[in-house]
């Protein structure tokens, strides 16, 4: 019904708007048919050498979260789930990819490191309840990236439902397209080149332990590449000290799973409240918002029009009209108002389990060469201290006092 139509039938013009807006913000619910989608990832066709096997790294995305708490609020972000999602998303991501059987070992990392063959790096663009927007970056040891694609999904309401397992996400989606996408440029890659991949990659992880002895076995191309210019002799003992120092490094990201698999199990039940909680009312705004109305300002809208028509008239007709659009516009914002309490009311539970989790791994202690080492700090600054700690021990090895680190 539109003003023109309203007006026949003898409503005053400033309700007849606010009804408008209001039909508008009652229908904005989408009736779109989704799907969950629980179909694997792409396989290999063919059995893959163990030689030839990557080892995959997904290192912990970039929560993407504006300081302005203004934009904050104009995102949807609340910053405490954006950033346990940052931890969460990557070891998703990670038994998915571990699931095809395609790659080596795949770990979920602190950060981005030279230990792996190939790195996955992601940053979070949107996220809700009904709407994931990811920016993949997909590079090997080489320098060479593969890919960076943004990947965006529509959950269907049906995957909140308890009866579907945790396996399968309501964005499983994003998660397989990137398996595919992934595993599509690696059938693209020769048997040499993947074999210069691996290679490079333990190069590259020497030349940081120690540049003195391996910095002449890597070369940067001017287009920012490594190219691998030679390789050390396997009985070289030099090498044999770097693949223990890297193996220990191995141990402590395989140590770091089991944390962020805890951190996974643990957050799973309140994250799925907050997403539920977040599905309608996303849907809602993100309609409105391509309308120019959101549902609050609707509500405000239509409260303002009808306060206005009754100061403006002294007819009995136009004081029901505006009675009404006041009404309903105090129902349509209260609305709103209890949709956005509930999903920070779950957003509060989130941000207590991340506290938590956080809180299991902090201390974390690993055995090496016969002695006890104590990390503090978060899983970032752990895993730094770490590889000081390795730098060190490479050292003592050839009872040698460690070089002082670049730009110190």
């Amino acid at each position: 019904m539109g003003i023109a139509n309203i007006r026949a039938a003898g409503l005053p013009a400033a309700p007849a708007l606010c009804a408008l807006l209001l039909l508008a913000t009652a229908g904005c619910v989408s009736r779109e048919v989704r799907s969950v989608d629980m179909t694997p990832p792409q396989q290999s066709a063919e059995v893959i050498d163990e030689q030839l096997l990557l080892d995959v790294g997904v290192a912990v995305f970039d929560a993407n979260v504006p300081e302005n708490y203004d934009e904050q609020v104009e995102q949807l972000i609340q910053p405490e789930v954006r950033r346990a999602e940052a931890n969460y998303f990557p070891y998703f991501a990670k038994n998915l990819l571990q699931s095809t059987g395609n790659w080596g070992a795949v770990r979920v990392v602190p950060v981005a490191t030279h230990a792996v063959d190939v790195v996955v790096n992601g940053r979070i663009l949107h996220s809700t309840g009904e709407q994931l927007t990811l920016e993949l970056t997909v590079t090997d040891a080489t320098g060479r990236q593969w890919f960076s694609k943004t990947y965006e999904s529509l959950a269907s309401k049906y995957a909140y439902d308890p009866i579907v397992p945790q396996s399968i996400d309501p964005f499983q989606a994003v998660y397989k397209a990137l398996a595919d996408d992934m595993l599509a440029f690696r059938e693209s890659l020769t048997p040499a080149q993947i074999a210069d991949i691996r290679a490079t990659a333990e190069m590259r992880f020497a030349r940081d332990f120690a540049p003195d002895a391996f910095g002449d076995y890597l070369r940067e191309t001017p287009a920012g590449q490594l190219q691998l210019l030679r390789l050390p002799a396997e009985s070289d003992p030099m090498l044999a000290r770097v693949r223990r120092v890297r193996d220990r490094e191995y141990l402590f990201i395989d140590t770091l799973d089991e944390y962020y698999e805890n951190y996974h199990r643990a957050l799973y039940p309140p994250y799925q409240n907050w997403r539920r909680a977040t599905y309608e009312e996303a849907i809602a705004y993100k309609e409105l918002r391509a309308q120019a109305r959101a549902r609050a300002i609707g509500g405000t809208v239509a409260m303002v029009g009808g306060v206005a028509a009754m100061v403006e008239s002294d007819n009995p007709a136009v004081d029901v009209g505006g009675l009404v659009s006041i009404i309903g516009g105090a129902v349509t914002l209260k609305s709103a108002i209890a949709k956005r309490a509930e999903a920070e009311m779950h957003g509060e539970a989130l941000q207590e389990v991340g506290a938590a989790a956080e809180a299991e791994v902090v201390p974390h202690t690993l055995e090496l060469e016969n002695q006890i080492v104590r990390l503090q700090g978060t899983v970032e600054e752990q895993y730094r201290e770490l590889r000081g700690i390795l730098r060190n021990l490479y050292f003592e090895d050839l009872d040698l006092p460690p070089p002082p680190l670049p730009g110190t």
